[in-house]
């Protein structure tokens, strides 16, 4: 991966910090996610964004979680929109994968920005494989950009 790398985080992994932290994987992957979040800061990474970002953050029943969140579409490199060529993407996706509409999009949007990754904490799409995209948790994404980068 390269340092400049574009990357897509869902909406699951934005309210990773909001989970239960006594339970060590919600705190793990949180702080990872806090430290992409720094490094996207830092420019070491590019954030994409889509509309579907927008349409699930609007049923955010936390005002002040939803308002946290939506502070990083400005700092996004990339706003993917509505096209008929991502829902062309995201129909194979879901066809090809079985994966349910709204993330067979924010898959589709991923690829259509040129991300090099997705990053989630959805455990049932980390077990799935998509062309032209790798997913992967937070905790996963630093282990991968550290080896990469000390090589």
């Amino acid at each position: 991966m390269n340092t400049t790398g574009r990357i897509y985080l869902d909406n699951c992994s934005f309210n990773r910090p909001y989970d239960d932290p006594s339970i060590l994987k919600n705190y793990f992957e949180a702080e990872a996610k806090l430290w992409i979040q720094n490094e996207i800061s830092n420019r070491t990474f590019e954030l994409a964004w889509s509309y579907m970002m927008d349409y699930e953050i609007s049923f955010n029943p936390f005002e002040d979680r939803k308002t946290q969140i939506l502070k990083w579409k400005n700092i996004a490199a990339v706003d993917i929109d509505y096209s008929e060529n991502n829902v062309k993407i995201a129909d194979n996706i879901r066809k090809t994968a079985n994966i349910r509409v709204k993330d067979a999009l924010h898959l589709a949007c991923s690829i259509e920005a040129l991300c090099d990754y997705f990053i989630t904490t959805d455990r049932k799409l980390l077990n799935k494989t998509v062309a032209d995209i790798i997913i992967i948790n937070p905790l996963q994404f630093i282990q991968q950009w550290k080896e990469s980068n000390e090589n």
